[in-house]
């Protein structure tokens, strides 16, 4: 740092400069303006409205071709203002289809063909993809339809007239996708050695698309990546299997007393009351049913009221078992469906997590709604339905497992679990914005994390972890209020940076006070209703009082990143005017000042110098001593003090530290300065300056400060709270951090811990 003697007076700073509103302009421009149905503060307005679609399902699942088919009753009201030509169906399946887009549009090159299977993948020919053989009204009238791609409309002979409903009937069949080859949110896994399937079911039937006040009809085009946007209604689903499968699904079963054993009902019932995971299926159960497959079939009935969809998971493979828990004043069933496969890890963990999860949720959102929740082990997978999730997880056939596969299982089942919240409860529209879906749910998920374990590794929320991304190649990068389908880098876009976002908007820009009021007055607002953007940003300024229309702009709007650089930093303190003290400090300034080499050379180096050797040229300069004090300088030190008040004298006195601080924004977002000081004695402060420090000048600000201890660093986001991606730039002095570096490195086995801990057994046994 340098030391400069600044004279003890009253100043008053100009500042220059063109006001620039850019950064923190208000968001009216970018986002939709209030209106009777989406009111200025981000609740519904008072002409809100949504559709409802009811389903009565029946399907056969044939477990010998891998096949569905099935029969479908839709029963649509239309809430809405205006009368409906047509209706518009989603055929997700369709993605599947030989001639889908998403095929077509997949960009390829040569060197993505590494192996022959590779090269199998692609030539390989699945038949996917919906086989509509009906559709009628309820009078058996065929209705004329027309399939766009993974759309169907349905034209009506008349128009669907406000606060009318329309039932109708569709008949249909698809080849089951195999997950492990093909892909897919859903489809089936084939157990090789035990000669069985596991059937993770999803997108199964045709489904009602979303009609609002936003867009009209949400018919965008299924590509794979943009998820699903579905109105609520009612589900009664009959399911037909092998009469060995167990089956679980979304809401509740219907006929448990002509499905389940007499032990199976028993166990039940005990789960009930019991606040840990009961078996209903053991694996022992499970096993022998494996061996021995069954040729008839059964059916399973679901019951589910106010769900988005329905989805369910079957297999004679299953071990289940289920726990209550407490939500409110309601009871909800916590299970977990799984193979043996999928153990010791799903018996020790999952139900355990699923219930945690609901309760966690619970607290930062909405109390959970539904009777059950369930998480499914499937191998590769993470994907959410109402009541209902698939998971992976999968330890190795030895039944160890590694750190990364607990943390990975615990993490994607909280995930998924707490998609119930988002979105479907909060029912946001994720074909067109993941981010709300996606990135709200990590938020909540890093939350419920570290409430499981204390110190949680996880992946996705603290500042500091989307430091890569952020900094990373801008023509790569898209702003988080980008189209789902056209998002670079889908998980940091969709769930890292928007979960990042609210951890600092709790943290640093809020409060954690202020943050979960608003937060939480967002779920209860748009439970069950369709939020958009501006719902969300509206409803957290609304009931927080904290304009974020900036940090809006800056993170979801922008490509920008946070570096924040401590550019200079400037020493003064007051001078004195007593002579004593800074004649001595000028001496101590002039001797330490001057360190150039030659200087340093010449003591030693030049014997004697020509003033040394004729004494006849030295003058009164050369034979003053300008920092000797005299009797003027004390005389003229007290006139000062008669003529200064006493307080400023005492002022003098304090000794001071005044520093000035550069800071320059060279990443472009515009964030708050935290600083922290250390001073000489070992402590430190904190100082937190608000973003609108940024307001006149967003690329360059400067502050002053003054302490009674000398400092000895600056440092900027000390608690690594603002994703700064260079933090080299943030001390002052700039602070070298060590690095161990490892010459030798040993090569390792490729066994996890658990493998090498029995290892380390046996060498010591023997």
């Amino acid at each position: 740092m340098k030391k400069i003697t600044l004279y003890f007076s009253l100043f008053c700073l100009a500042h220059t400069g063109i006001y620039a509103q850019s950064k923190f302009a208000q968001l009216e421009s970018e986002i939709p303006t209030p209106n009777a149905y989406r009111n200025a503060s981000g609740g519904p307005g008072y002409a809100y409205y949504q559709q409802k679609a009811d389903y009565n399902i029946q399907i056969t699942l044939n477990d010998d071709k891998q096949t569905i088919s099935g029969f479908e009753t839709i029963t649509y009201t239309n809430n809405s203002p205006e009368p409906l030509e047509f209706l518009w169906l989603q055929l997700d399946q369709n993605l599947f289809h030989p001639d889908s887009d998403t095929k077509k549009i997949e960009v390829e090159k040569m060197e993505d063909f590494k192996s022959i299977n590779d090269v199998k993948k692609k030539l390989d020919f699945y038949d996917g993809g919906f086989k509509i053989e009906d559709v009628k009204a309820l009078g058996g009238q065929k209705m004329k339809f027309f399939i766009n791609k993974t759309m169907m409309r349905i034209d009506l002979a008349q128009p669907l007239k406000p606060k009318s409903s329309i039932s109708f009937q569709i008949k249909w069949w698809y080849n089951i996708n195999d997950r492990m080859k093909v892909g897919g949110r859903s489809g089936y896994e084939f157990f090789e050695k035990d000669n069985n399937y596991l059937y993770t079911i999803a997108q199964f039937f045709p489904r009602m698309c979303v009609y609002n006040d936003v867009e009209g009809w949400q018919n965008k085009q299924f590509l794979g990546r943009g998820e699903f946007a579905l109105p609520f209604g009612d589900y009664q689903v009959s399911i037909n299997v092998p009469s060995d499968h167990i089956v679980a699904a979304t809401g509740e079963l219907q006929n448990a007393n002509a499905i389940l054993t007499a032990e199976q009902k028993t166990r039940w019932n005990r789960a009930k009351n019991s606040d840990q995971p009961v078996m209903i299926v053991t694996q022992d159960e499970a096993e022998k049913k494996e061996k021995q497959k069954a040729t008839d079939y059964k059916t399973w009935v679901f019951k589910a009221t106010n769900v988005r969809d329905f989805a369910f998971a079957s297999s004679r493979k299953f071990i289940w078992d289920a726990q209550n828990v407490k939500i409110g004043t309601r009871n909800t069933m916590a299970m977990s469906y799984y193979p043996k496969e999928g153990n010791p890890l799903w018996e020790k963990y999952s139900t355990k997590l699923v219930a945690h999860t609901l309760k966690t949720y619970s607290k930062y959102t909405v109390d959970y709604p539904y009777p059950v929740a369930i998480s499914v082990h499937a191998k590769w997978i993470g994907m959410e339905y109402p009541m209902i999730c698939f998971n992976g997880g999968r330890p190795e056939e030895d039944g160890t497992y590694s750190e990364e596969t607990k943390y990975g299982m615990w993490g994607v089942i909280i995930h998924e679990v707490g998609h119930n919240f988002f979105p479907m409860i909060i029912n946001s529209d994720e074909r067109q914005w993941s981010w709300m879906d996606e990135g709200l749910n990590t938020f909540v998920q890093y939350l419920t994390e570290q409430e499981w374990e204390r110190g949680y590794p996880s992946r996705r929320g603290p500042a500091q972890h989307i430091v890569p991304y952020m900094r990373g190649d801008k023509s790569n990068i898209a702003p988080i209020m980008t189209n789902s389908e056209s998002i670079f880098q889908f998980g940091n876009n969709a769930y890292g940076k928007p979960a990042t976002a609210l951890n600092i908007l709790r943290e640093t820009i809020m409060g954690r006070e202020l943050f979960d009021y608003a937060f939480k007055m967002y779920c209860e607002r748009w439970k069950f209703k369709h939020p958009t953007p501006a719902d969300f940003f509206r409803t957290m300024e609304d009931a927080s009082a904290v304009d974020l229309d900036w940090f809006w702009r800056g993170w979801f709007f922008t490509t920008d990143h946070v570096d924040l650089s401590l550019e200079k930093v400037n020493y003064f303190q007051l001078n004195t005017q007593n002579p004593t003290v800074e004649k001595a400090l000028q001496k101590d300034q002039k001797e330490n000042a001057d360190v150039f080499i030659g200087h340093q050379r010449n003591k030693t180096s030049i014997q004697q110098t020509f003033d040394e050797k004729d004494t006849s040229i030295i003058d009164f300069y050369m034979k003053r001593n300008e920092f000797e004090v005299d009797a003027l300088d004390l005389q003229e030190y007290e006139k000062f003090k008669t003529q200064t008040k006493q307080e400023d004298l005492a002022l003098l006195d304090r000794n001071l530290h005044f520093y000035e601080l550069h800071v320059k924004n060279v990443g472009g977002l515009v964030m708050p300065i935290i600083l922290k000081a250390t001073f000489e004695n070992g402590q430190d402060t904190v100082i937190r300056i608000p973003a609108e420090i940024w307001r006149m000048k967003e690329y360059n600000v400067s502050k002053v400060f003054i302490f009674e201890q000398a400092v000895t660093q600056f440092e900027l986001d000390p608690f690594l709270e603002t994703a700064d991606v260079d933090t080299y730039n943030n001390a002052w002095p700039r602070k070298v951090e060590p690095t161990r570096y490892q010459l030798f490195k040993q090569k390792q086995l490729q066994e996890n811990p658990m493998q090498r801990d029995r290892r380390l057994k046996e060498t010591l046994k023997n």
